[in-house]
């Protein structure tokens, strides 16, 4: 049995899972079946552990994945799935693929997995926001 641990906004998870080496299809699978729910309060608890706003969290969000405010609410009302959340979103900022670096030790570029690229953007750009980042530079644009 192998350990998988992930990171969500600096809670730890702990996967304990029965799969051939190098599989993670499992791990991915509980990751996208977690409810937006429980993620979204994780976000913005991280960003006001650093002077930041609920507000600028959505900002985010919507840069990101083309949500309204009220999209974000009923996503967290209705049960959404957080891998659903990324499938189903409105419109998805082409500029996003120029968000690089790490995050929880995992470089950006080298995710394969579409949808968990793009979860992993979010969590990158939150971190962003948490370690103080302007606005302006957490939202990139291809000029």
């Amino acid at each position: 049995m192998r350990q998988h641990t992930f990171f969500f906004v600096r809670k730890r998870y702990t996967l304990h899972i029965d799969a051939p080496e190098g599989g993670t299809e499992m791990e991915t699978e509980k990751v996208y079946a977690m409810p937006f729910a429980k993620i979204y309060p994780m976000l913005v608890e991280k960003a006001a552990r650093k002077g930041r706003t609920q507000a600028e969290v959505d900002e985010i969000i919507g840069w990101l994945t083309g949500y309204s405010v009220p999209q974000i609410d009923a996503a967290v009302q209705n049960g959404t799935l957080y891998g659903d959340f990324f499938r189903d979103a409105p419109q998805l900022n082409p500029d996003r693929v120029l968000i690089k670096g790490g995050i929880c030790n995992v470089k950006l570029e080298s995710i394969e997995e579409p949808l968990m690229k793009e979860i992993r953007y979010l969590d990158k750009l939150v971190d962003e926001l948490a370690k103080g980042k302007a606005m302006e530079k957490i939202k990139r644009t291809n000029k």
